[in-house]
């Protein structure tokens, strides 16, 4: 089933809801008081709301087996679970959930019990839950409908970036401004301080866990110092370009020939590949220090999800099958398999035990104002890079479907990467 932008927000905003209502009740009910349990100070836990339409979205063509499509909402759930939590500590220092007292947990922030819970809810959500959610958004008239979704869209999103600038006041006092000659821009500066004050408060009495040390460790006016923006960006384009390598080699071993396994039009660079060692090393840099098997554990469980995600998303957005493991035994779909996610599990170790301290310390030695520069002028050109090669992507597709270029820049496209260029980057890309 396709759904339109609006219907998408729509059932984010409806299972946001829904979630926020299970969480207040439960917590209700164990603290005997009221009590909101959701990141944001209105009705909405957008863990829930992303996470359903994800697996929505996601699990379509497991709809008429319900044991694997019970194995992907669970699976899903739970990595979505972990990530928010890693997020939330990191942003604010402290645990926002603990299921360390619960049999069967990892990491106090996901357990068995709630695996189970999430892969009952989602395959219910899959099952039955979209098509009737969307059909009560369509009882509205349109207009008035429209209207609706999207100003809860909004008043969310407000929400959201309130208790975000919370969190950051609570953990860096911004000082009050000492000087503000316009009345309009004292009244602004109170409503705020007001707002910002009030989520504050109840922020800091959620159900507060153990509370974690911030790190203290003292800058040195090194070039992407921790854990930040450039060195994310860096590692980003490093995994990048290592994937790509790793990937074009293992098929010139296991296949006998070389090909393009490029992401992007220009230079050779894996998008997955760039993306996966970011997001490992954001989630999981505080935890370096951690025994092999938890990172192992956390890269097999983390790598298959995000493969399987990766997968649905291009197939969607470009029509395209970019890999197929359906011959590879203990496959789903053939968008993964059992011995890839371990492959994930065992690139998990070796980046952060190995290979991650030297490109760390490698990164850290460029010059900081040279370095601000040159990745800045490396930022826009992935973006131009990612920008056409997904307008390429998006041509290519429309070619097979017979689909005439409607102005310049399609033109222009076709000229550029027509049908036999796109084919020797993307070799192994197949219609769905």
């Amino acid at each position: 089933m396709q759904f339109t932008l609006t219907e998408c927000v729509w059932l984010i905003i409806v299972y946001s809801f829904l979630g926020w209502t299970i969480e207040t009740v439960t917590g209700t009910i164990k603290k005997k008081t009221f009590v909101n349990r959701g990141f944001s100070t209105g009705p909405f836990c957008l863990v829930y709301g992303i996470g359903a339409l994800v697996m929505v979205i996601a699990f379509q063509e497991l709809k008429s087996n319900l044991f694997f499509l019970f194995l992907g909402c669970a699976v899903l759930g739970t990595m979505l679970e972990w990530i928010t939590g890693k997020l939330l500590e990191r942003m604010n220092q402290h645990k926002w959930w603990d299921y360390s007292d619960k049999r069967w947990n990892f990491d106090g922030y996901i357990c068995l019990q709630y695996t189970v819970l999430w892969g009952i809810l989602g395959m219910l959500t899959v099952r039955y839950g979209d098509e009737n959610i969307v059909r009560l958004l369509h009882v509205i008239p349109d207009l008035f409908g429209t209207i609706v979704v999207w100003t809860l869209a909004a008043v969310c999103a407000l929400d959201m970036a309130a208790s975000y600038t919370a969190i950051i006041h609570i953990r860096r006092p911004v000082p009050k401004v000492v000087r503000i000659h316009r009345k309009a821009a004292v009244v602004l500066h109170t409503a705020i301080h007001r707002i910002i004050g009030r989520v504050e408060r109840r922020i800091v009495n959620v159900d507060p866990v153990e509370k974690r040390v911030a790190s203290s460790t003292p800058k040195t006016g090194k070039f992407a110092e921790g854990c930040g923006f450039y060195k994310l960006f860096w590692l980003f384009l490093i995994g990048a370009v290592l994937g790509d390598f790793t990937e074009t080699i293992f098929c010139r071993l296991t296949a006998g020939i070389w090909m393009s396994r490029s992401s992007l039009v220009w230079g050779p660079f894996s998008i997955v590949w760039g993306l996966a060692i970011a997001a490992a090393t954001a989630l999981l840099y505080k935890d370096r220090d951690k025994p092999d098997r938890y990172l192992f554990f956390v890269g097999t469980f983390l790598g298959g999800g995000y493969e399987y995600l990766c997968s649905v998303f291009t197939e969607i957005v470009f029509g395209k099958i970019f890999w197929d493991y359906s011959e590879i035994p203990f496959n789903l779909g053939g968008r993964i398999n059992l011995l890839y996610c371990f492959f994930w599990g065992f690139a998990a170790v070796i980046w952060i035990k190995i290979l991650y301290p030297r490109f760390s310390a490698w990164i850290e030695k460029l010059p900081a104002k040279a370095g601000c520069i040159f990745t800045w002028v490396l930022v826009i050109f992935m973006i131009a890079n990612i920008t056409v090669s997904m307008l390429a992507l998006i041509r290519y597709d429309m070619r097979v479907k017979e689909i005439p270029p409607s102005n310049a820049l399609e033109r222009l496209i076709d000229e550029r990467f027509d049908d036999q260029r796109m084919e020797q980057i993307y070799p192994n890309a197949k219609e769905k």
